[in-house]
């Protein structure tokens, strides 16, 4: 059953894209793994998925970065500090973070994707001398389109990672790279015999980005990407979610590249 959240903070990430803190208003709130999502109801409207996009140790309860595109969605984006949701979760898998110390990370971003690798990101960085090379590629439509610009900024000033960041369609403000985010990989620094790449955003983004890091030397193994897709029940019993042979709310969302290649190139699935 959906417990109660009360709504601590709204902030305006971008013109149509929100990030709310959502704290339980009596139970003590269950931990989660960088990856996992919640379902997010909004009385008397729906209920959606929603990737977690903050850590243990940034906010009290949980973030949620929404982008206002449905009635479920959009509602919760009209929210305002002392509303109440109701939250069932955390769900799913999460990103490999401590099976991959020792490996370079590289985090392949396009648009809201940033938002379910950002605890990732924060993780890795907390405890930056367990990993290898770090790299940061995020990629949007435009600059206005960029998520968590202020924090991509402020990530950039270390010296110990590479950040890059691309986008679709330029304008006088802009002078970095244009272009598609998979396209920044042989820009980028890593080892790809020793690279564990989290790759999140759209679709089309994602089989590129694994065509090249594959290219590149990078074994599918290595690769773990985060699907979407309609998930009404969370625990596997309506289907609405299913994948071929798996169920995204259960085996996913993210999932190991080999494991679901084949089926990423097929239509209607």
């Amino acid at each position: 059953m959906p417990q109660p959240y009360r709504i601590a903070s709204v902030r305006q990430d971008l013109a149509d894209t929100f990030s709310l803190e959502m704290v339980p208003v009596s139970e003590e709130r269950p931990g989660f793994a960088p990856g996992q999502f919640n379902m997010i109801y909004v009385f008397g409207i729906g209920e959606i998925p929603i990737s977690i996009s903050g850590t243990n140790s940034d906010c009290a309860g949980y973030l949620h970065t929404v982008r206002a595109v449905g009635a479920v969605s959009r509602a919760i984006a009209r929210l305002s500090p002392g509303d109440q949701v109701g939250i069932r979760g955390p769900f799913g898998s999460g990103w490999p973070i401590d099976r991959s110390e020792g490996a370079d990370i590289v985090f392949v971003a396009g648009g809201l994707g940033l938002a379910p690798l950002r605890p990732a990101i924060i993780a890795v960085l907390a405890q930056r001398i367990r990993y290898g090379r770090v790299v940061i590629l995020s990629g949007s439509r435009s600059p206005a389109d960029i998520l968590f610009r202020q924090e991509l900024e402020q990530w950039r000033q270390r010296l110990d990672l590479d950040i890059q960041v691309t986008v679709d369609h330029a304008d006088r403000t802009w002078h970095g790279h244009v272009g598609v985010v998979p396209a920044l990989l042989a820009r980028a620094d890593f080892d790809p015999s020793e690279t564990v790449a989290f790759v999140c955003g759209p679709e089309i983004m994602m089989r590129f980005a694994a065509r090249n890091l594959l290219d590149m030397g990078v074994s599918a193994e290595g690769i773990y990407i985060s699907m979407e897709r309609n998930m009404k029940c969370a625990m596997g019993h309506c289907g609405h979610c299913q994948f071929g042979p798996d169920f995204i709310c259960l085996n996913g969302p993210v999932l190991r590249y080999d494991r679901i290649s084949s089926r990423l190139f097929l239509r209607e699935i």
